[in-house]
């Protein structure tokens, strides 16, 4: 029989988290699943942990790399089930039911990739302890913000035949960029079913330097993935944080076609007059 879903749980020393985890996973009443337990050589009894529950659906695998979303990107590889889904090792899924519920849903939708919401635990700058984050989205409340990762499953041919990797160099939020991109080839599906208590002292909640990098290319990014030019009216949907340096891209964007629909001394002209 074919495994429905892979659960790929990226862990470094977290001996006192994980087996909250993985018990909110075994204790499901859906059955058809496997874990995988992506590890970066951690120094406490993390690994122990894992073993310690004696199930041969936990698959643990354990290697230095360079972050949680390299360990994502590693457990896509790995995945044999047919949806992915992703849990940080100090999250838990919200009931019994969850996987049980996912799949009836999934099943009824057909759909590449479905969501559901979380519950969230402890306060952080976008959300506060015991909110729902965050019902349904369309395209300008994810460029808005993101989808908790805790709260989303997708389907696993969908992700390995678009090659959709993590973004490595967004330390954090590299899952906004991922659904952005997944967002610009498919439709998400959502229903209201609490998937995850998503615990907010995780890395993904803690903005620092690299949070400026990917907010300096959501732009750039934006108009990348969904095939559009500067001047296209969905620009507005985004907030204006994203928007700096727009009109210089829209003036290179003029500098361009022109340089496509005169001559080159012409062209030539227009670059100087753009470039001083």
């Amino acid at each position: 029989m074919n495994i429905t879903f892979s659960i790929i749980i990226p862990t470094y020393n977290s001996d006192k988290v994980l087996p909250i985890a993985l018990k909110s996973i075994i204790n499901q009443n859906y059955k058809n699943f496997e874990i995988l337990v992506i590890d970066g050589k951690s120094k406490d009894n993390t690994l122990a942990i894992a073993k310690s529950f004696n199930d041969q659906r936990i698959k643990i695998f354990s290697e230095g790399d360079k972050g949680i979303y390299d360990a994502m990107n590693k457990g896509i590889e790995k995945a044999k089930g047919e949806w992915l889904y992703f849990l940080g090792s100090d999250d838990e899924l919200y009931d019994v039911d969850v996987l049980c519920n996912t799949y009836n849903f999934i099943n009824r939708v057909k759909s590449q990739i479905v969501y559901g919401n979380v519950i969230i635990k402890g306060n952080c700058v976008w959300a506060k302890d015991g909110d729902i984050y965050d019902g349904a989205y369309n395209l300008e409340k994810l460029v808005n913000k993101n989808i908790s990762h805790q709260a989303l499953f997708y389907s696993t041919s969908f992700i390995k035949k678009n090659e959709i990797k993590f973004n490595l160099k967004y330390q954090t939020l590299s899952d906004w960029d991922f659904n952005l991109k997944c967002f610009s080839i498919t439709n998400f599906s959502h229903f209201e079913q609490v998937i995850a208590v998503f615990n907010t002292g995780g890395a993904s909640t803690i903005l620092n330097g690299q949070t400026d990098l990917l907010f300096k290319e959501f732009l750039k990014n934006f108009l990348k993935y969904f095939n559009v030019s500067p001047f296209d009216k969905s620009i507005n949907l985004l907030p204006e944080v994203f928007l700096k340096g727009l009109e210089m891209q829209k003036l290179k964007f003029i500098w361009k076609e022109c340089f496509n629909k005169v001559n080159f001394k012409q062209s030539l002209l227009l670059k100087n007059f753009y470039n001083a």
